[in-house]
């Protein structure tokens, strides 16, 4: 099975949103299924064959999350960062700013969902691959 360590190998390559879908590759070799980010501090949980699952460490101080969600400009910014006009910290940054609490992807279906902290989703993306 994979390790957090292999996965933040992999991550460390990530400068900007327009790195991501060859990472969503990389980690998929390695036998990842699925995983779910939380923005408050970015920890990570990682699910793999048999009910593996791993999680890693909180990766920056918590940050705050609006409570009421803003789609519109969330998926302003997120086209921002997809561009890679913005790092990974300005992304969490902007989506506790606009609600998002946490995103959850799907490693088969190539699907990136963010959901605000009541739990609604309030986006879903495919992953280009």
């Amino acid at each position: 099975m994979f390790t957090v360590e292999q996965i933040e190998t992999a991550h460390d390559k990530v400068k900007t949103g327009a790195d991501f879908p060859n990472y969503i590759q990389e980690i998929k070799q390695m036998g990842v299924k699925s995983f779910e980010t939380w923005v408050k501090d970015s920890h990570t949980e990682y699910f793999g064959e048999n009910d593996f699952k791993t999680t890693s460490e909180s990766q920056y101080e918590d940050l705050i999350i609006a409570d009421n969600s803003d789609k519109e400009k969330f998926a302003q910014q997120l086209k921002s960062h997809q561009k890679g006009e913005t790092d990974y910290m300005k992304f969490c940054k902007d989506c506790a700013e606009t609600g998002i609490e946490k995103w959850f992807v799907d490693l088969n279906k190539f699907t990136c969902t963010y959901y605000d902290k009541l739990g609604n989703e309030i986006l879903e993306e495919e992953i280009p691959h």
